[in-house]
C-alpha cells in the first residue's frame, strides 16, 4: 500500500486545533496553529494485525484508550501543521499495513565452515610462531 493511494477513512480521525507552547510573540499567543490528530485505529478499517502493528509502532503516541495522538506544531499555519500530522499518521499506517518479512533460518555452508576453519588454523600458526620466538 503507498503512502499516496492511503487515504484517512471519514470517522476514523479528529483534529483539534490549540494555541502553541513556548516563544514566538504575537502569533503564538493569539493564534491556534498546533494541531493534534487523535487517530482511533478500531474505526480505521485495518485488519487486527494491522492494528497490532501500529499499536507497536505509535509507541508514547499511544493513548490507554488505544488511540493515537500525533501533534504537529512546526508550521507557523494551521494547513501546513494539518499536512504535516495527516502525513505522519499515513506514514505509520502505511508501515503497519506491510506484514513484516518472514525470516527463513538457515545454516553456514560446508565452504563457509571450511574457510572459518582456515582463517582459525591460520590465526592459531601465527600465535604460535611468536611463542615460540619469545622462549
Amino acid at each position: 500500500m503507498e503512502e499516496k493511494d492511503f487515504i484517512l477513512p471519514p470517522g476514523s480521525y479528529e483534529e483539534k486545533f490549540v494555541r502553541s507552547g513556548g516563544h514566538g510573540g504575537q502569533n503564538v499567543n493569539k493564534v491556534a496553529t498546533t494541531v493534534q490528530l487523535r487517530f482511533f485505529p478500531r474505526n480505521s478499517g485495518l485488519s487486527w494485525s494491522a492494528q497490532e502493528r501500529l499499536k507497536a509502532l505509535a509507541g508514547s503516541k499511544l493513548t490507554d484508550e488505544g488511540d493515537i495522538i500525533i501533534i504537529a506544531s512546526e508550521y507557523r499555519t494551521q494547513e501546513q501543521n494539518r499536512q504535516a500530522a495527516r502525513a505522519r499518521i499515513k506514514e505509520l499506517l502505511t508501515r503497519a499495513a506491510r506484514p513484516p518479512k518472514h525470516r527463513r533460518p538457515t545454516k553456514p555452508s560446508y565452504g563457509s565452515k571450511q574457510r572459518r576453519l582456515e582463517g582459525k588454523k591460520i590465526r592459531s600458526d601465527i600465535k604460535k610462531s611468536r611463542r615460540q620466538a619469545a622462549d
